[in-house]
């Protein structure tokens, strides 16, 4: 009887079915493993997760939690997801990228201008976007063959590419009317979910899969580890920081087109503020400022949850400096938070006011 019951395999009914399921289990948990592997063990994802449960439970009245309000989160977060992704890489290469919010304007700017001469969609982004290449290139080749730190060359190019802007339009607004291009960069939906959902997706399949799955993206890891023995190895340091400088440049100029797609104009302003939600979710989500470790996963999850907290804050009655200032603090604490030796004289900080509530107590 008992061996009928194992159905002539000696195997248990749904023994099959069990072994399958743990075998997926444990590979997705593997691939999950791999695809963050983060400067923190998820402690900043998880405290920012508290902050906006804390903040749903404040506006429960409300619609915060309501799907329209999640998936306009979804679309307000999608710049801010797709320049992450390519700042992760940079830092992973121990570079920094302070032009890339800069660069948006302009290329929102170029794309609205050539729209308005009539110029394929298609072709518009695409010189968009390659001015933002090109932007990149140049901070690129002048950190690697200048040797300047990319935190100076940047910040010269964010200055100029904000002179520019103003420069461009004499400061005036673009509208833009090409349906096609408002489609598929911003004001379109598939269904009820919103087109720019799909553009972060792509973001992350194809930033996560090369940063954890392919040579390119061992070589920008190994680069930011230590890059004197990544030379050594073989590996052309100066090729692979350049190629990020150019990521981080392209990935603005997308963000600008995104801009000129849910907002059908581009203004000299556009993206003024993202620098700091661009930081704060790579931060957040592993990145360590020193190179060599990171994940996109993370900072695609921390992108979210930073645009979830900024809409938190707007529905709480706070405005724009309220948010910035709050951003501010969540980098600082972020970056306490995520360096050992931060992490251990927060640890040793808090047992000691443990130690002394003890004692009063006693």
């Amino acid at each position: 009887m008992e061996l009928a019951s194992q159905n002539g395999t000696g195997a248990k009914p749904g023994a099959g079915k069990a072994t399958v399921g743990l075998r997926l289990r444990r590979w997705l948990g593997w691939a999950i493993w791999r695809a963050y592997r983060g400067d923190n063990p998820g402690i900043l994802i998880g405290a920012m997760i508290a902050i906006v449960a804390v903040f749903a439970y404040l506006l429960r009245d409300t619609a915060f939690m309501g799907t329209a309000n999640l998936l306009a989160i979804v679309r307000i977060s999608t710049t801010i997801t797709v320049m992450t992704v390519p700042t992760v890489y940079v830092l992973c290469a121990s570079e920094i990228d302070l032009s890339i919010a800069s660069v948006i304007s302009v290329s929102a700017l170029i794309a609205a201008v050539l729209l308005n001469m009539d110029v394929n969609f298609l072709v518009a982004a695409g010189v968009a976007v390659g001015f933002g290449a090109v932007v990149g290139l140049i901070n690129g080749l002048a950190t690697v063959f200048f040797r300047i730190p990319s935190f100076v060359v940047t910040l010269g190019s964010m200055g100029i590419m904000q002179g520019l802007a103003q420069i461009v339009t004499h400061t005036n607004t673009i509208s833009i009317a090409n349906d096609s291009f408002l489609y598929w960069f911003g004001a379109g939906d598939v269904g009820k979910v919103p087109i720019l959902a799909f553009w972060s997706l792509a973001a992350l399949v194809i930033g996560g899969v090369t940063l954890s799955y392919t040579a390119l993206g061992r070589r920008v890891l190994a680069t930011g580890a230590n890059a004197n023995a990544a030379r050594f190895s073989g590996i052309r340091t100066g090729r692979v920081k350049i190629g990020v400088l150019v990521a981080s440049g392209a990935a603005g100029a997308l963000a600008g087109v995104l801009y000129d797609g849910q907002y059908a104009a581009a203004d000299f302003t556009m993206g003024s503020t993202d620098l700091l939600s661009v930081i704060a979710a790579a931060i957040i989500g592993g990145c360590s400022l020193s190179g060599g470790k990171g994940s996109v996963l993370g900072a695609v999850v921390a992108s979210l949850l930073v645009g979830t907290l900024n809409n938190a804050l707007v529905l709480v009655g706070f405005g724009a400096p309220q948010q910035l200032m709050a951003q501010g603090i969540i980098i600082v604490a972020a970056v306490i938070v995520s360096s050992r030796s931060g992490r251990g004289k927060l640890w040793g900080w808090l047992a000691a006011l443990e130690e002394e509530r003890r004692v009063a107590q006693d």
